[in-house]
């Protein structure tokens, strides 16, 4: 045989060969089942209108060992591609902005599946699934005695629990029970609930303006809904894949979770997340690989707290947040170690050596007499064992330094654990420091002597500030610590800012002003100190 005769025929072989993959790959993309196991399900979305653009695929099921869920967005063509499942039974719909949600198809990976979209009958329809704000913004923002500043920062005091716009609460619910008034209602809903005499108090500092919520939910409940309808995801949202795993419990509430060192994004690659649910005194923990949650009890010796709250219009008396450990952020080590804020003792029963008298610098410098709400606990997979660390400063949320400290933020000061003194002497009075906010008012670069916040600023001291940081961040190379700080009180502006601290010697915050504010909002992970202008 010739070299050019074979070269013919290796040519028409492999002419063959794509002929029959190119057949192969269109007889699975519209013939059902894809051969083999395949882990995804894919297809194209349409509606009267023809392709569906930028709308959510969202498969669901209750077949593995929790429950579980992916939500993909169509592309400019309405195709779309759920990958990666869990074998399993799924129901798979459609739900975008303009439509109402579409029936629900089982499915399974392997399949091809094309799905029909039902555009919406009216723009009412279509407002049940807008972002709560949408629905929000329709509160109309009263006149009275309080600025409309001041009713909108009131207002955001619920937005660290509620989406307020969502069904929930832009509806009173029948269960609710029934009243003269709306505004009657709203009165009685607001102090209901484990977290009842916190939202009852915020609620009637607006006085007579509180009648725009009743006013609010009247006029949804005779028809009233956004006008304005938000975009469908364009561009590189649309690469968006979401994967949601149920976990915790069902009366649990704020949670904060781990899965990594931040500082090593590497680590516990696949591996078991860990979040602190403040509620169910549980850390939960997801394994994503085999789609699996569990419960660990965080151990405490402090005494229970919410054990006699109102009664909640979901759950009836029973005490659904009674708990002792409160924990409140996690986070992990570069050993893979699990660190919790969490009550360990009663805040009053504060540490000697935190107190001034005591032989500690850090209480000679800036005493912490208490009480202190949480302290630190230590969770090791490995062994599955808790170590209690006692605290002076209130530990809230936290982030590792570069020297494996971490940092914690608290009022009136920046605290730190340094993990790596602890883990050699097991000493919690060792391994722990503490800086107050001061600022440099006298301009010489340290913290020397200074004025209390109740005092008036000497231009030749520095002068100590109330701050309350919820948040604090690790520390660049070379400065020890540094961190962010929340909102003031009143007569002061809000400012938002970075300290670098070296304890006992320096703490530099450069600050950006916001604008005035006379109450103090949720500051997350960032936030501001007081300063008067």
């Amino acid at each position: 045989m010739t070299k050019r005769k074979t070269h013919r025929i290796l040519g028409t072989l492999a002419a063959v060969l794509v002929f029959f993959l190119t057949w192969l790959v269109a007889t699975e993309s519209h013939g059902g089942a894809v051969a083999g196991t395949a882990d995804y399900i894919e297809g194209v979305v349409t509606s009267s209108k023809g392709p569906e653009t930028g709308v959510w695929v969202i498969a669901e099921t209750t077949e593995l060992p929790t429950k579980f869920a992916k939500i993909v967005v169509t592309d400019g063509q309405g195709r779309y591609v759920l990958p990666e499942l869990p074998q399993a039974n799924y129901q798979v719909f459609v739900r975008g902005y303009g439509l109402v949600d579409s029936a629900r198809i089982p499915a399974k990976p392997g399949q091809h599946l094309d799905l029909k979209a039902v555009v919406a009958p009216d723009r009412r329809a279509a407002a049940q699934v807008y972002p709560a704000n949408y629905w929000l913004s329709l509160l109309a923002i009263p006149k009275g005695d309080l600025p409309d500043k001041d009713v909108v920062l009131e207002t955001k005091e619920c937005f660290s629990c509620h989406q307020v716009g969502d069904l929930a609460t832009r509806e009173i619910p029948k269960s609710l029970g029934s009243f003269n008034s709306s505004v009657d209602a709203w009165d009685h809903r607001m102090v209901m609930g484990p977290s009842g005499p916190n939202m009852g108090a915020i609620f009637v500092r607006l006085g007579e303006q509180r009648k725009a919520f009743a006013d609010w939910t009247d006029r949804i409940a005779a028809g009233a809904y956004p006008k304005g309808a938000p975009p469908r995801p364009t561009g590189v949202e649309r690469n968006l894949v979401i994967s949601m795993w149920d976990w915790a419990m069902p009366t649990s509430r704020r949670s904060d979770l781990a899965a990594t060192d931040e500082r090593t994004p590497t680590l516990n690659a696949n591996g078991l997340v860990y979040g602190a649910i403040q509620s169910s005194d549980i850390l939960a923990v997801l394994d994503p690989r085999q789609n699996a949650t569990t419960h660990i009890k965080i151990p405490s010796n402090a005494p229970p707290i919410d054990t006699n709250t109102p009664t909640s219009p979901y759950w009836g008396d029973e005490r659904v947040w009674q708990r002792s450990s409160d924990p409140r952020s996690v986070a992990m080590d570069s050993h893979g170690r699990v660190w919790v804020t969490a009550r360990t003792r009663a805040p009053q029963q504060q540490p000697e050596f935190c107190k001034d008298g005591s032989m500690n610098k850090f209480a000679k410098y800036f005493p912490l007499p208490g009480p202190s709400a949480r302290q630190i606990e230590m969770y090791v997979p490995k062994t599955r064992e808790f170590t209690m660390i006692d605290s002076c400063f209130a530990a809230d949320h936290n982030h590792f330094d570069e020297n494996d400290s971490l940092v914690f933020g608290q009022t009136d000061a920046i605290g730190w654990l340094d993990t790596k003194e602890f883990d050699k002497t097991h000493d919690a009075a060792a391994s722990q420091g503490w800086c107050p906010a001061v600022l440099d008012t006298n301009g010489d670069g340290k913290i020397t002597e200074w004025t209390d916040p109740n005092q008036p600023i000497d231009p030749k001291k520095d002068h100590r500030i109330s701050m309350g940081a919820c948040g604090a961040r690790g520390s660049a190379p070379g400065i020890r610590r540094s961190c962010a700080s929340s909102e003031g009180p009143s007569r002061h502006r809000r400012v938002r800012g970075r300290c670098t601290c070296r304890p006992l010697t320096k703490c530099r915050c450069p600050v950006r002003a916001a604008w005035p504010s006379t109450r103090t909002a949720w500051c997350g992970r960032t936030g501001g100190a007081p300063i008067k202008f």
